[in-house]
């Protein structure tokens, strides 16, 4: 697989992204705390399968700019990267695949421009009217948002004892390694919880509007941040069908650890009907 770096300028922001392969346009959102990168064993089997995939750095991460500004992380400014990084490329369609925050970005982008998206894959992350009508048990799971939102605090605690925080949440020193690479420069680490500092509103009751995009969610049951509930209640958020799969024995990031079982899924889901 011929594996192609790009830079692009969109309204300001220099935005960092891999290509590879020709066909149809997949575009693959990674989440907290990744890169690009997360996505290493999903790309070839795409590519080998006849999919062009783009996946970009999000805002403020890997090779990405990261603005300074809390405000410059709103989910509408993280939507329009994605939206013009397929202008640039000359998309007019593509289907995506989020994880975790790049979830969330899906979601809002099937929601906002519906006409420019094929299919959805949403991986752990439902709609975020589901997700924030999940009651009490998932907002159980959110604990660590809180420590999220208070600046300065929190990127110390982060950091504490050599990374604990990161170091609790895996056991791959691949994994970790590239999450140190990405969050150790000046800014990173600030920058991705901006994410949360920015976004509150997501997690409010709102008037969230359905989505006319064919979607797959992809839930994993070692998940400890996403509940099942608020996958399985996006089926009600879904007006061009919702398929709900399950990964038993998979962690959050199920790219790594039901890389075959997710790989199968995406590919019989983008597959043309």
């Amino acid at each position: 697989m011929n594996l192609e770096s790009h830079y692009v300028d969109l309204h300001g922001l220099r935005k960092f992204y891999v290509s590879a392969g020709s066909g149809p346009a997949v575009i693959l959102l990674h989440g907290f705390p990744d890169t690009h990168e997360i996505w290493r064993l999903q790309l070839p089997a795409l590519v080998a399968n006849g999919y062009r995939v783009i996946a970009p750095d999000m805002r403020g991460y890997g090779r990405t700019d990261a603005p300074a500004s809390a405000g410059a992380y709103a989910i509408e400014f993280l939507c329009a990267d994605i939206l013009g990084l397929m202008d640039h490329l000359g998309l007019a369609t593509a289907s995506l695949v989020g994880h975790d925050w790049g979830g969330l970005v899906g979601w809002q982008l099937c929601m906002n421009a519906p006409q420019r998206f094929d299919r959805f894959a949403a991986l752990s992350t439902g709609h975020p009217a589901a997700i924030a009508a999940a009651g009490v048990a998932q907002q159980m799971r959110f604990w660590y948002v809180l420590g999220f939102l208070m600046p300065v605090v929190a990127e110390h605690a982060i950091r504490a004892n050599d990374w604990f925080f990161l170091r609790q949440m895996t056991r791959r020193p691949d994994q970790l390694a590239s999450w140190r690479a990405a969050l150790e420069p000046e800014g990173r680490l600030t920058a991705a919880l901006n994410y949360y500092r920015a976004n509150l509103k997501l997690g409010r009751p709102h008037n969230w509007r359905p989505v006319q995009v064919p979607v797959m969610g992809v839930w994993s049951d070692r998940d400890p941040a996403l509940g099942e509930k608020q996958m399985l209640d996006s089926l009600h958020h879904c007006r061009k069908g919702f398929r709900y799969e399950r990964l038993a024995g998979a962690g959050h990031w199920m790219q790594l650890s039901a890389t075959d079982r997710l790989n199968a899924l995406l590919l019989d889901f983008l597959r043309p009907s």
